[in-house]
């Protein structure tokens, strides 16, 4: 979360609405660990990652549909036999990804919060 902190907080400052996606549990082989966080911002920008390949595009999907709804979500993303189709990690890992909307109304306390990390 803290590579994505400075670009949150301007979103935030200004009055937009960010959908955040951050890893928040990881089974076996994962390429980023638990804390690892992506942005989708006004525009449809993306900033961060939380695993890089197929996931990347379904969390951008997740973040863009959590926004417009207001309802957070948690996804597992992995390998699956029995689902050939499913976006998955080809290094066999899984990984937990929540999913939530971040704006003023949200997380009133972002500004606060970031205040005691930067410190």
């Amino acid at each position: 979360m803290r590579e994505v902190m400075d670009e949150l907080l301007a979103w935030w400052e200004a009055g937009e609405v960010v959908g955040v996606g951050t890893v928040v549990a990881t089974f076996r082989s994962a390429p980023r660990p638990a804390g690892a966080s992506m942005l989708v911002g006004p525009g449809g920008v993306a900033v961060g990652s939380v695993s890089g390949g197929c996931v990347e595009g379904a969390v951008y999907e997740l973040a863009e549909s959590v926004v417009a709804s207001g309802s957070p979500m948690l996804q597992r993303y992995g390998f699956s036999d029995d689902d050939a189709f499913a976006v998955g990690l080809t290094c066999g890992g899984i990984l937990d990804v929540f999913v939530e909307k971040v704006s003023r109304e949200t997380f009133p306390e972002l500004g606060e919060v970031a205040g005691d990390i930067a410190a």
